[in-house]
């Protein structure tokens, strides 16, 4: 990887052949009509001419020729940009785009705080296993009730507090549910991924402000970030010390969602087993007993 125009690049190598019948046909499947062109009498090109893309994209006719001919150096970020606009691209095919020029794509669509209804759906028939849906910063968006017999209730916690990253560096009793053997490398793991969330957003105002606030309330989370580790976290084992079942341990898997931003954790019970799953349903309702519980909606989540 290296640092580029604000952002990260992948130097992946171009495939020019491939770009270059890209382009092509992707220049001939529109018709001047689609871009608001007039077509002319005498069009004997089918779809735009090259001519007419390197207009529509702002560059000369001459290096967009060069592009269809495999004979270009490997374009920027800013020409695929204008490519994916002239070329009128769908995300699927302006993602190809950039894989081809031998660049990362940009980054998706983000949500938020939106849950769309799909997910809301997978999130409510999901019930005999832990859930929860959590952005790439690490806040909590919503969660089952098996999450919630598993974690505990946050209600008393402000929903602009409800990050697993904040809650792990500034609230001690968090850490009381992970085995004390997990610490450590948790708390790496923790940032290293917000590392990599903060890459993809390019130190956006909402990263900013989370680093800052970390940096400031903890010394432990300054260091840890001073050491530039990132890792994205995906499926990994937890070992847990609930405070009325006792240690339990259940691997995560961490799903991508439509939206760029958000992600979907699923506990599962280690393979041969699932005692651990039985004894969170035992305990399910009494373990949400209460005034709090019952103002408590899916907007709440786990500590980490």
């Amino acid at each position: 990887m290296r640092w580029a125009n604000g952002g990260i690049t992948g130097d992946m190598g171009m495939h020019r052949d491939d770009l270059a019948d890209f382009l092509r046909r992707s220049r001939e499947r529109l018709t001047p009509r689609d871009v608001g062109l007039i077509a002319g009498p005498r069009r004997r090109t089918p779809g735009l001419r090259r001519e007419e893309v390197a207009a529509l994209a702002g560059m000369s006719a001459d290096y967009y020729m060069r592009l269809e001919q495999a004979r270009s150096p490997q374009p920027s970020v800013q020409i695929l940009a204008a490519l994916t606009h002239a070329l009128r691209l769908t995300t699927d095919e302006r993602d190809h785009l950039y894989l081809l020029a031998g660049h990362r794509p940009p980054e998706g669509a983000r949500a938020g705080e939106y849950l769309r209804p799909g997910l809301l759906f997978v999130l409510d028939r999901l019930e005999s296993v832990p859930v929860q849906v959590v952005s790439d910063l690490g806040d909590l968006l919503a969660h089952n009730d098996m999450a919630q017999a598993l974690f505990g209730c946050v209600c008393g916690v402000a929903p602009e507090d409800r990050n697993i990253v904040l809650r792990w560096f500034t609230e001690p009793d968090v850490r009381s549910h992970f085995a004390a053997e997990e610490h450590e490398e948790h708390a790496r793991r923790l940032v290293s991924d917000l590392r990599a969330a903060v890459a993809r957003r390019e130190n956006d105002t909402a990263s900013r402000a989370l680093v800052g606030r970390l940096r400031e309330a903890s010394a432990e989370f300054a260091a840890l970030w001073d050491r530039h580790e990132v890792a994205v976290r995906k499926a990994h084992p937890y070992r847990l010390v609930h405070p009325e079942l006792g240690r339990l341990e259940f691997d995560c898997e961490i799903l991508a969602t439509p939206a760029a931003d958000q992600r979907l954790r699923i506990f599962t019970p280690p393979p041969g087993g699932t005692e651990p799953l039985e004894m969170l349903r035992a305990l399910g309702p009494q373990h949400r007993h209460g005034t709090a519980a019952a103002a408590e909606t899916k907007e709440s989540g786990a500590p980490a």
